[in-house]
């Protein structure tokens, strides 16, 4: 088994930290889009059951925007993913 120093130990310990801290913001984010979509699906069924009529714009602009916060955010992701594979494979 490897010496390790207390040090080094507590030098991993940190590390370990900070990668689990790392996914916070985006798991936050993909969580409060899902609660969001639902709220407003709620909300645009209950108008059209008083209105009879469904705002078909307004529809289509919320869902493409959190599609496109979705998908950026998952391709910020897939980049760092990237980067981090390519420096290990460098050293």
């Amino acid at each position: 088994m490897d010496n390790i120093s207390e040090k080094d130990l507590q030098e991993l310990l940190k590390l370990k930290k900070k990668q689990k801290k790392k996914g916070r913001f985006s798991k936050f984010v993909v969580t409060l889009v899902i609660l969001l979509n639902a709220i407003f699906t709620t909300a645009v069924l209950y108008i059209y059951l008083q209105v009879g009529s469904e705002p078909v714009t307004l529809i289509g602009a919320w869902f493409a925007f959190t599609t496109g916060e979705l998908w950026m955010l998952s391709s910020i992701k897939k980049k760092k993913v990237r980067n981090e594979d390519e420096y290990r494979d460098n050293y």
